[in-house]
C-alpha cells in the first residue's frame, strides 16, 4: 500500500475531490486527519471511512482562520509526531453569486472573497505544517489549482482565475525553497470536475450546453472528483519522489 501508516492532513474533506482523495488514501493504509468546517459532513466523512477499515480523525478547523489551522497542525504534531502529507482542498468559485461575473460586473467585495478563500487558507496550512517536515527532512505537500489559473476557464472570473494563477505561483516557489529539505511540492489545475457543489450547476446547464462541453473535451466527458484524487495521490506518493514545483492539469485534454 503506498501510504501504510503515513499522517495524511486533507483540507475540505467533508466533499468533492478533499473526500475522494482521503477515500484512496485511507484504502491504502493512510492515517488521514480531516479538517472541514462543516462538523455534520466532516462526521459522515470520517465514520464513513472507519467503517472501511480505515483510520481517520475528524477536526472541525476553519480553514481561512490562522489560530485554528495553527491548533490543529499542533494537534497532530502532539499526536502523531510529524504530518507526512498535505492535501490542500479549500477552493472553489462558487462563493459569489456570479462565479463567471466578468471584470466589470465584479465587487470588489467578491474579489476578496475568491482571492482569500482560495489562497489563504493554503497559506496558512503550508505556513504551519513546513516546519514539521523540514525537522524530518521529508514531506509531500499537493495544492488544488484550476485551469482557470492558467487563464483557460470561459466559465470562470478574472478573480478566481487570479487566485488559482495564485496557487500555481506559490507551489512553484514553495517547491525551490523547501526542495533541499526534501519535501515535494506539487498542484492539480482541474477543468470543471462534477462534485457535489458543481453537480447542480451542471444539472442546470441546458443538454446543447452540456454536450458542447463534452466535445471540446478530448476525452469526451466531464471529470469526477475521483479523477483529480487519483493524481493528487499519485503527487502524494512515493512514485512522485523526484516531482516537484509541478502543476499538472487534469482536465481530459481539454
Amino acid at each position: 500500500m503506498r501510504f501504510k501508516d503515513k499522517v495524511a492532513l486533507i483540507t475540505a474533506v467533508g466533499s468533492g475531490i478533499g473526500r475522494a482523495t482521503a477515500d484512496i488514501m485511507a484504502k491504502e493504509g493512510a492515517v488521514i486527519i480531516g479538517v472541514d468546517n462543516d462538523e455534520r459532513r466532516l462526521a459522515m466523512a470520517m465514520e464513513a471511512m472507519n467503517m472501511s477499515g480505515g483510520r481517520a480523525i475528524g477536526r472541525p478547523t476553519n480553514a481561512l482562520d490562522e489560530a485554528e489551522v495553527d491548533q490543529v497542525v499542533a494537534w497532530a504534531a502532539k499526536q502523531y509526531g510529524t504530518v507526512d502529507i498535505l492535501v490542500n482542498a479549500v477552493g472553489g468559485s462558487t462563493i459569489i453569486d456570479k462565479p463567471g461575473a466578468t471584470v466589470d460586473e465584479l465587487t470588489f467585495d467578491d474579489w476578496q472573497k475568491l482571492i482569500q478563500f482560495n489562497l489563504n487558507g493554503t497559506f496558512l496550512f503550508c505556513h504551519a505544517v513546513t516546519p514539521l517536515m523540514k525537522r524530518r527532512k521529508h514531506g509531500k505537500i499537493v495544492n488544488l489549482a484550476s485551469i482557470a489559473g492558467r487563464g483557460l476557464s470561459v466559465s470562470s472570473s478574472s478573480a478566481y482565475s487570479a487566485a488559482k494563477g495564485g496557487i500555481i505561483a506559490f507551489t512553484r516557489k514553495l517547491a525551490f525553497e523547501l526542495g533541499p529539505f526534501g519535501i515535494n511540492v506539487n498542484a492539480i489545475a482541474p477543468s470543471r470536475t462534477l462534485t457535489e457543489r458543481i453537480r447542480p450547476r451542471w444539472n442546470q446547464q441546458s443538454p446543447e450546453d452540456q454536450a458542447a462541453e463534452i466535445e471540446r473535451t478530448p476525452l469526451r466527458r466531464i471529470a469526477e472528483a475521483a479523477d483529480q484524487a487519483k493524481v493528487i495521490c499519485f503527487l502524494a506518493s512515493a512514485d512522485a519522489d523526484f516531482v516537484t514545483g509541478l502543476t499538472i492539469d487534469v482536465t481530459g485534454g481539454l
